[in-house]
């Protein structure tokens, strides 16, 4: 019987394909969210992320009613579908 080390090329290939798909999940996390029914929520933080602006400021649009937003208990949610037309509602175009 032999001892299976991480020099073993067999093991040394399950290693790296688990590290890939570590790396594929990590990515996936990240990047993708679920919807719930055909709609992507966001909370504050990825708001003001996305709108570079400050947590007060996210505030200061929600209490001016600029920004609808959905409360559960203390969590504040924003659909992105009314951030993206909010945005195409108050883009000025220059030229």
């Amino acid at each position: 019987m032999n001892l299976l080390t991480e020099t073993h090329q067999e093991l040394s290939s399950y290693l790296s394909q688990l590290e890939n798909l570590k790396q594929q999940m990590d990515f996936i996390l990240k990047n993708f969210r679920p919807v719930f029914d055909g709609e992507v929520f966001l909370s504050g933080k990825e708001v003001c992320e996305l709108l570079h602006i400050t947590k007060r400021t996210l505030q200061q649009y929600r209490d001016d009613g600029l920004f609808p937003y959905i409360q559960i208990g203390g969590k504040i949610l924003f659909k992105q579908s009314d951030i993206l037309k909010i945005l195409e509602a108050n883009y000025n175009k220059q030229w």
